[in-house]
């Protein structure tokens, strides 16, 4: 239950953090608003570096439902402890943007005008809809994330703390993160996309449910290729 719980803060952090330099580089009125992907980027890196710090000495900062299915499959985490990591996860991935959304609420007002910036405060979309091209982008991107995890564990690269993961999340970022958005998670995704379903914004748009299934099933199909190429190559 205790490792549950940290899960749970550190995607909260994670997902308050991340969300949180979208809505600040999106919205209107935000002093940050224009500073453009690079920013992003780096927030992003930092988001995940700050979760991995809390959760990192408890449970091993997973921080992600394809993350911790990864590590199942690889066979260097109990299936035992799936379930309830996930659990923990998605609610912390849901509850981090409802904290965004408190906290820059009078910037979606200023900007209910604009319900795809809003939507893309909460979670994904692609560049061009492509769904399939989408799914392999998201699918090739987070078997990277889950192999260099994967590798870092293997060679004791987790003795470096959070380092090696926030120059990772940085990388794939800017390098991949151009065609959909990097999702890699969903706690991170499909979460937040649930807080902008059910929360009372001014001015929002559908929640774009036909697209969901992609930041989904393709970190879930990344994951799982991830882990069996572990499995191959140690």
């Amino acid at each position: 239950m205790t490792e549950c719980i940290f899960e749970l803060i550190g995607t909260l952090v994670l997902v308050l953090l991340g969300d949180g330099v979208c809505a600040a580089v999106s919205l209107n009125k935000s002093k940050a608003q224009g500073a453009g992907w690079t920013v992003i980027a780096l927030g992003w890196g930092f988001a995940v570096m700050t979760g991995v710090l809390i959760a990192g000495p408890v449970s091993g900062a997973h921080l992600n439902p394809v993350v911790t299915l990864g590590l199942a499959i690889a066979g260097v985490f109990p299936w035992s402890a799936v379930g309830g990591y996930i659990a923990a996860q998605m609610i912390g991935g849901f509850l981090g943007a409802c904290l965004v959304y408190a906290f820059y609420k009078d910037h979606y007002m200023a900007t209910a005008d604009s319900p795809d910036t809003i939507l893309g405060t909460f979670c994904t979309a692609p560049a061009i809809r492509s769904p399939w091209r989408n799914f392999l982008c998201e699918l090739m991107a987070t078997c990277l994330l889950v192999f260099v995890i994967l590798a870092l564990g293997k060679h004791g690269g987790t003795d470096f703390g959070a380092f090696p993961v926030t120059c990772l999340i940085m990388s794939l970022g800017m390098s991949l993160g151009g065609t959909t958005g990097y999702a890699l998670n969903p706690a991170r995704d499909l979460s937040p996309r649930c807080a902008h379903a059910l929360l009372p914004i001014k001015g929002k748009r559908d929640s774009d449910w036909p697209y969901a299934w992609v930041p989904v099933l393709g970190p879930t199909a990344g994951a799982a290729l991830a882990a069996g190429l572990y499995l191959l190559v140690f």
